[in-house]
């Protein structure tokens, strides 16, 4: 299986706002396979010859719903300074958040949204999320901060049909928090 960018809906499609359903574990082959393709997708959009090649949009994260299969799979791949953070999670569940809120400086984007919506998203500085991990093959805490557990809380979001620009603040989009941090 593998994903083009013509399988991914857009937020006009009714469909991405659908509360995604949990997957039984272990994963079916079907899951797997999607689950990887999904994978995939991220890492290859990630590297210029191929996403040129295949016409693929950049991206960090994905859905299932996204694909509009309403099923709780995620996956994220964050290269940071640190490394590279990389998960492709059913079942994905944020356990513990902090009060601190975080927010990438330029706004949000979203393989789902093609209109500008600019503002600041706020999002919890620090997360732990449990799930299965396809590519570790077993369940998982991970421990997130930064970049990274935005984008997780984003993909998560996708899972109850939340959209990024959903958390926008309408009257005053670019509206400071002077206690969380700038990414």
């Amino acid at each position: 299986m593998k994903i083009k960018v013509e399988d991914i809906i857009l937020d006009s499609d009714p469909r991405i706002r659908e509360k995604s359903q949990d997957v039984t574990l272990p994963l079916s082959e079907e899951n797997k396979e999607l689950l990887q393709a999904m994978f995939n997708y991220v890492k290859d959009s990630q590297d210029d010859a191929i996403a040129e090649a295949e016409h693929l949009q950049p991206a960090v994260g994905i859905a299932a719903i996204q694909l509009g299969v309403p099923k709780k799979l995620i996956a994220v791949l964050v290269p940071e300074k640190d490394g590279v953070h990389q998960v492709a999670l059913a079942n994905p569940k944020i356990i513990s958040e902090s009060v601190q809120n975080a927010y990438l400086d330029g706004g949000e984007g979203c393989l789902s949204v093609k209109d500008e919506h600019p503002g600041h998203v706020f999002r919890h500085a620090r997360i732990k999320v449990r799930g299965y991990d396809l590519l570790t093959d077993k369940q998982t805490v991970i421990s997130a901060s930064g970049y990274f557990a935005i984008c997780l809380q984003h993909e998560i979001d996708h899972l109850s049909g939340i959209l990024f620009y959903d958390h926008i603040n309408p009257d005053d989009p670019w509206m400071e928090d002077e206690e969380a941090i700038v990414i």
